[in-house]
């Protein structure tokens, strides 16, 4: 019987619960299982958050990661260039997920009917499958406010609802895509007050990459503001982590990023040193809890993590790719 892992108040807890979450997807998730036995890892000898063997998140484009037997509901889907395979993340509950959002979003940011949500980001017509967009759209109907909604290819609309919005002091969150920020801020300069900016990624093929420090910087000179958000998460998750500053990520209760040594990706690192991030996320019940991705970060001991980069020989991919 899984216990709920939205109610998680400590890292004991958290641990209990990961190893249970393990033993269920160990026994119901036939890849995964060949997966943990081809590394001599099973129910009997995994007694340790370090135990628990990470599934490569390059399983989710050529295979179905599913655990147990229940009908898929949707699927979700990574974005990609022109031939390249896209990874799929087959969910067969939903409301796991939407919990899972909402929850995080209350957490970090406060009732969502508070805001007024404006997204630089393609509507879900537009971007079918996009896990990002169903988070969002649900989001934005979520917060009830009339002038919510999508904005990409309407420029002069979103400008003026944001001076307007500005106006009224209302308070106000602009989540979009990096390059399409770069070029709102290009197009004019704001002096935002009751404004939340969030970026959702890098350049992805769309404009030159530049770090995350360049991007702020910029963003932050365009809109007035003195800290850039910016939200972290991917097609095979059902949670996200988020930054509301400074490049510095938090994850909700029911999710934990350990890094793991390059060279040897069995190896577990401990401290703030750099390595590939695994990501443990709970809420990922009826699929993979346990995600080996191709990100590089440093976790540091509070369990807060930047993202450094990615392995070189990582397909392009993420958000800013689904306006293409």
């Amino acid at each position: 019987m899984q216990r709920n892992p939205f109610r998680i108040s400590s890292q004991d807890q958290f641990q209990e619960i990961a190893l249970e979450v393990f033993k269920h997807q160990y026994q119901n998730n036939s890849i995964y299982q060949r997966y943990c036995n081809l590394l001599g890892k099973s129910t009997k000898n995994v007694h340790d958050l370090n135990d628990i063997p990470f599934l490569p998140i390059e399983f989710f484009k050529k295979q179905t990661i599913i655990t147990g037997h229940d009908p898929v509901q949707t699927v979700f889907t990574s974005s990609g260039t022109t031939g390249s395979i896209t990874s799929k993340h087959h969910v067969t509950d939903i409301s796991l997920y939407e919990e899972s959002y909402r929850k995080a979003f209350v957490q970090f940011y406060g009732n969502i009917e508070d805001y007024c949500i404006l997204a630089l980001l393609p509507s879900y017509l537009e971007r079918e499958g996009s896990s990002l967009i169903y988070m969002v759209e649900d989001l934005i109907k979520r917060s009830q406010h009339p002038e919510s909604g999508f904005y990409l290819n309407n420029q002069e609309a979103l400008i003026e609802k944001l001076l307007q919005l500005e106006s009224k002091g209302q308070k106000t969150l602009l989540i979009g895509v990096s390059f399409a920020l770069l070029r709102l801020v290009e197009k004019k300069q704001f002096s935002l007050k009751n404004t939340t900016v969030m970026e959702t990624g890098g350049m992805k093929g769309r404009r030159k990459e530049i770090t995350r420090f360049e991007l702020h910087h910029l963003l932050k000179e365009g809109f007035g503001v003195s800290k850039i958000h910016s939200e972290y998460g991917m097609t095979e998750l059902l949670s996200q982590a988020y930054s509301l500053g400074n490049g510095i990520f938090q994850c909700p209760p029911w999710m934990k990023i350990i890094t793991r040594n390059t060279e040897n990706p069995l190896e577990i690192l401990d401290g703030s040193k750099t390595g590939g991030l695994n990501i443990i996320d709970l809420a990922n019940y009826n699929s993979c809890s346990f995600i080996s991705t191709q990100d590089l970060g440093k976790v540091d001991v509070d369990g807060r993590f930047q993202v450094l980069g990615r392995f070189d020989n990582s397909d392009i991919r993420g958000c800013n790719l689904m306006s293409l």
